[in-house]
């Protein structure tokens, strides 16, 4: 059983996300290359971030075409898990796995901080056992999700939103939205709640030397409920 971290040519946290499952799991990931396809032993897939294609563009607009991605939407469609972080969140986007769009920070400034993500839901692959309140980091300057009225209102109805940015008490406030997205959106799962794209780093947040361990517990839950660890 495989934990793949696909890299594109402008990736930088793909490194982040393979020491990750190293430390956390304790085995090594498969690190698979944009021209390459998801391995058939794939348990969870993950994009990581970075600036995939120099964002040239738009940021993921590119990496939708990549090779890589035919497999990895059939391995999607299929039921197979994908975490999607920050420039994975926005080519999962691009690619139509995931629904909206992703615009310019509000502010028009790449915000680099520690922020505070509201749990929506416990009941996930991504969720399992997590605290009502995370503290996790971004750095992005393209995190303002967008959705026009009907599709807004169809992702609430259908509890696609695991998480959003609040304060420390997890209060939902437009002075913790960092970006300005819509409902303070910070992670967004498909319908059937096997693809999930965030622009929080959970891999920066592993090791207290780090700043904080809250991105570990989203790693563990995800390696429990898939089967790959106790």
């Amino acid at each position: 059983m495989t934990v793949a971290v696909i890299s594109f040519p402008g990736s930088n946290c793909d490194q982040d996300s393979l020491k990750a499952v190293k430390k956390l799991l304790g085995r090594d990931a498969v690190r698979i290359w944009h021209t390459d396809s998801i391995p058939t032993n794939t348990k969870l897939a993950v994009l990581p971030g970075g600036f995939s294609y120099g964002d040239y563009l738009r940021a993921g607009a590119i990496a939708r075409f990549s090779p890589v991605m035919k497999s990895l939407s059939e391995y999607a469609k299929a039921g197979g898990a994908v975490l999607g972080i920050c420039n994975g969140f926005q080519i999962l986007l691009e690619s139509g796995l995931l629904p909206g769009a992703m615009l310019r920070n509000r502010s028009l400034h790449f915000r680099c901080e520690w922020v505070y993500l509201r749990t929506e839901r416990m009941d996930t692959l991504f969720s399992d056992g997590l605290p009502p309140v995370l503290r996790i980091p971004i750095a992005h300057g393209e995190g303002n999700w967008y959705a026009d009225n009907t599709l807004w209102n169809e992702v609430e109805a259908r509890g696609q939103v695991l998480f959003r940015y609040c304060n420390s008490q997890g209060d939902v406030t437009d002075e913790a939205n960092p970006n300005g997205s819509r409902g303070s959106i910070a992670a967004l799962l498909n319908e059937a709640g096997n693809v999930l794209g965030m622009m929080p780093h959970p891999e920066r947040a592993i090791d207290s030397d780090l700043g904080g361990v809250d991105g570990s517990l989203i790693w563990q839950s995800l390696f429990r409920k898939l089967g790959l660890r106790d």
